[in-house]
């Protein structure tokens, strides 16, 4: 199948233009290349009512958090979703993911807290997931103070961020809280080491790949034998039952489509409630390409919608 023709402008651009893929860069060169490729604000959707940082006790010092609160004629409070940014782990910021967090804020009807976690390689595994565990537990238990129901909770993320959230249900299950409705795994690694054929397929140097992969995951991992931990890799969970319901969006070019395929079969054979949506001719990364490309936009609208169904 070929790319989409969007998609295909965007790759011939890069070509044009030498994009430098990050696995070729040093970290703090692929933090800064990175940064230079965030979105700005999307106008095609109403902006937050407000947005505010706050910071909370983490498990390692103070951890800084992103409140958007959507325009909304409700007077009670408000369903939250925590959202963890992609990056894999080293690259990325609050402001990765700030237009994506905007637009879904106003579409969901949800209070968006986006979580500052530590980075590898200087904080490797486990302080990421550790965080947003930590983030999660802290807002189920003080949403109310910002106008949110810490009891209609719900996990999200793209990338390493869509790892993060699968990490972060298992951990609420397995320590017997926060109570979580909805996890949304967008595009998620969810397995150290995997040899599938999506990640011998994919290796586009412009676009995220199955070289990329193995990069992060080397800065992530302080030991390779941490890959093996379920709260590192979910796929190696012992067993997947007892999870929230769960949207996993897959894209026929990502290196992880087979690990997302894998994760959506593994909950339903454990009994939890799966929507899974591949995504043909897109590459990884696809969603926050919504304000040029027709069906990331319809992509963000369904996780939208599955957000509004779950935390009714």
């Amino acid at each position: 199948m070929p790319l989409h023709p969007v998609v295909e402008g965007i790759r011939n651009f890069r070509v044009a233009t030498g994009f430098t893929p990050l696995y070729t860069m040093s970290v703090e060169d692929a933090r800064t290349a990175d940064a230079a490729t965030e979105a700005t604000a999307w106008d095609w959707t109403t902006q937050p009512e407000e947005v505010f940082d706050l910071d909370i006790p983490g498990p390692a010092g103070p951890l800084t958090l992103r409140v958007y609160r959507p325009v909304t004629d409700s007077t009670g409070p408000l369903p939250v979703l925590m959202y963890f940014f992609g990056g894999g782990f080293v690259v990325g910021t609050l402001q990765t993911s700030d237009a994506f967090c905007r637009a879904l804020s106003d579409l969901s009807g949800c209070m968006i807290v986006s979580v500052g976690y530590r980075l590898a390689p200087e904080h490797p595994f486990p302080a990421a997931p550790e965080d947003c565990y930590a983030a999660t537990a802290w807002v189920a238990e003080h949403a109310g103070e910002f106008g949110g129901d810490g009891s209609r909770l719900a996990v999200a993320g793209d990338s390493n961020g869509g790892t993060l959230a699968a990490v972060v249900s298992l951990m609420a299950r397995d320590r017997k809280g926060p109570e979580i409705t909805a996890q949304v795994l967008v595009y998620p690694a969810l397995q150290y080491g995997s040899d599938t054929a999506s990640m011998r397929e994919n290796v586009d140097p412009m676009f995220f790949n199955g070289i990329s992969v193995p990069w992060f995951w080397s800065l992530y991992l302080a030991d390779p034998a941490d890959g093996a931990s379920p709260y590192a890799s979910p796929l190696n969970a012992a067993d997947h039952s007892g999870l929230p319901a769960a949207l996993i969006v897959t894209a026929e070019y990502c290196p992880l489509r087979d690990e997302g395929e894998a994760y959506a079969k593994a909950l339903a054979d454990a009994g939890t409630t799966v929507d899974f949506r591949p995504h043909a001719d897109l590459p990884h990364g696809f969603l926050s390409m919504a304000s040029v490309l027709p069906e990331g936009k319809q992509a963000l609208l369904g996780v939208a919608d599955f957000l509004r169904t779950r935390l009714a």
